[in-house]
């Protein structure tokens, strides 16, 4: 029986990997994508991981990896299909058949942002598409960008990017706002934002690169000439193996605060998957880190 089993390989799940075998527990990550990394594999370059600034996405996922496999963690290719509490212990059934026992389960699975469905937006993720304004932003500065979306992170997102960028446009299907409206005032008060509302978006064009961003109105197309679109319409977390099992909150993220702990005993959730305000690669890798301190006293308490 394992100490402890870790679903999920992106940067939750790998920092508490490197924990676990540094604690000398049983341990077993398991990882059902190509490569190990979650989101950041798809990132172009990320430019706010301390002491790795602009950095590739997928390079910091191989050196996240390189790690694990120098402090020995296990690793184990295999997509989750069942987690089962059975008195003390849990079990793990895999798609392919087999079946792990662990005292502990750290679900690392993460989450998927909501996507446009649009034309280009696939062909230019990570290349003018973003979903993390706090992540890219940066790379438009003195540029004109698009926002996309009505709700509080949307709105904070754009109030982000008019701080320095040349133009922000915020486009929302509807005249109004899910978001606080102290928020939209802010953003009302910035001179470098326009409103486009009444709007959804049709496609992403461009040679290369994002050079327009084309929306339809109530009165026909609008293209919008941005190097950048900021996708903000809702995140999806990866929680359907939680279901039933523990409490999840209105949106399907796991309730656990900053110990990672959920509402039954024996049960984590770190990274983005969890109850949080920040979704970056550093906060992840702390939960991890926390996570399994937590789970090594959770063990010693029994």
């Amino acid at each position: 029986m394992l100490d402890t089993m870790i679903i999920g390989a992106g940067p939750a799940g790998m920092a508490a990997g490197i924990y676990a075998a540094r604690a000398e527990l049983s341990h077993l990550v398991l990882e059902s994508g190509l490569m190990s990394g979650g989101q950041i594999v798809n990132t172009s370059e990320v430019d706010n991981y301390p002491g790795l600034k602009g950095i590739g996405g997928f390079e910091l996922a191989m050196k996240f990896r390189e790690h694990c496999d120098a402090c020995g963690v296990k690793f184990r290719d295999g997509k989750v299909v069942k987690v089962e509490k059975n008195e003390e212990r849990f079990l793990i059934s895999l798609e392919d058949g087999e079946t792990y026992s662990a005292k502990t389960v750290l679900f690392a699975t993460g989450a998927k942002h909501r996507t446009l469905g649009v034309p280009g937006e696939a062909e230019f993720a990570g290349s003018g598409v973003s979903y993390c304004a706090t992540c890219d932003g940066a790379f438009f500065r003195g540029k004109e960008v698009a926002v996309i979306g009505g709700g509080d992170v949307a709105i904070e997102d754009a109030i982000f990017l008019a701080r320095i960028c040349k133009k922000v446009y915020l486009v929302h299907r509807r005249d109004e706002f899910r978001a606080a409206k102290t928020l939209v005032n802010r953003l009302r008060a910035c001179e470098n934002v326009e409103f486009v509302v009444k709007a959804t978006p049709a496609r992403i064009e461009g040679a290369g690169k994002v050079e327009r961003l084309v929306v339809n109105t109530e009165t026909g197309e609008r293209e919008l000439p941005v190097s950048g679109v900021f996708v903000a319409v809702g995140m999806l977390p990866n929680s359907e193996l939680l279901q039933g099992l523990v409490s999840l909150d209105a949106s399907g993220y796991v309730i656990a605060g900053e110990d990672c702990r959920a509402d039954v005993p024996g049960v984590f959730a770190a990274g983005d998957l969890r109850t949080k305000h920040l979704r970056q690669v550093v906060t992840a890798a702390a939960d991890g880190a926390t996570a399994i301190y937590e789970i090594e006293a959770y063990l010693n308490e029994r």
